[in-house]
């Protein structure tokens, strides 16, 4: 199980006085130092924290795997396709969210996927993951689209009540399982933190990467980003030593 830093909060303070700092690229080579597999960016339409020279800096500096976050527009495919990143993960998104609020509404973009936006990525030969509800209907949609890996989103886990988070964890772990079977890789993101971290890797199966961003920023900035990225690869490093 890898952990992957999304640095896209560390442009968001930078942008916050357009004054050239903290540095995301600066913040992703030291994620990697302690522990991290990857790095996550997002590069938004709004281009409201990463920037497109970031994007490309990002590329050029990451040496471990490099996971671009975007909507599905031709914009940004085109920017994908030059980059050619290790994994292009889609994500639903619009202009007035603070963050990405779901998964995939998997039904309506079927059609448009199958056609328009899916074989664009493939010939430029970046697989693709789609960010999905923990549903096994969506997942066995992802299977007929042929993708290689989904990303389940862990966000209503991370929000529900101590009451609802094990009902959560048995959706998450029906989708991983669904996933499983039909031989899709397992990603999971959004939410996560070092309170709910441990339940959901102890009760959800096939876990290969985990993106976290928002919630290791803002214990960096308590403790120090290396001690908060390396705490947390060790969390999901004795994890795997304990499946194995």
């Amino acid at each position: 199980m890898k952990l992957l830093v999304n640095v896209d909060h560390v442009a968001t303070l930078r942008n916050a006085r357009s004054e050239g700092f903290p540095d995301p690229v600066e913040a992703a080579v030291i994620c990697e130092a302690n522990g991290a597999a990857g790095i996550v960016f997002h590069l938004r339409e709004d281009r409201r924290h990463i920037k497109d020279e970031d994007a490309w800096r990002l590329s050029e500096h990451v040496k471990g795997l490099l996971d671009f976050e975007m909507g599905a527009t031709e914009e940004m495919i085109g920017i994908c396709c030059k980059m050619k990143p290790h994994l292009c993960t889609l994500v639903p998104e619009k202009r007035e969210e603070i963050t990405t609020e779901g998964g995939l509404n998997m039904p309506l973009i079927m059609d448009d996927y199958r056609t328009r936006v899916l074989p664009k990525l493939k010939e430029a030969g970046i697989p693709v993951s789609l960010f999905v509800e923990p549903e096994p209907d969506d997942i066995k949609r992802c299977a007929e689209l042929g993708v290689p890996v989904v990303e389940l989103h862990t966000g209503t886990y991370a929000n529900a009540s101590e009451s609802r988070k094990p009902a959560e964890l048995k959706r998450l772990r029906l989708a991983a399982e669904t996933a499983h079977e039909h031989g899709i890789k397992v990603n999971a993101g959004h939410g996560l933190n070092f309170e709910n971290i441990r339940a959901f890797i102890d009760e959800v199966p096939y876990l290969e990467e985990i993106s976290i961003g928002h919630a290791l920023m803002a214990d960096a900035l308590m403790r120090g980003l290396p001690v908060s990225v390396r705490e947390m690869s060790e969390i999901l490093e004795n994890a795997t030593a304990k499946a194995t």
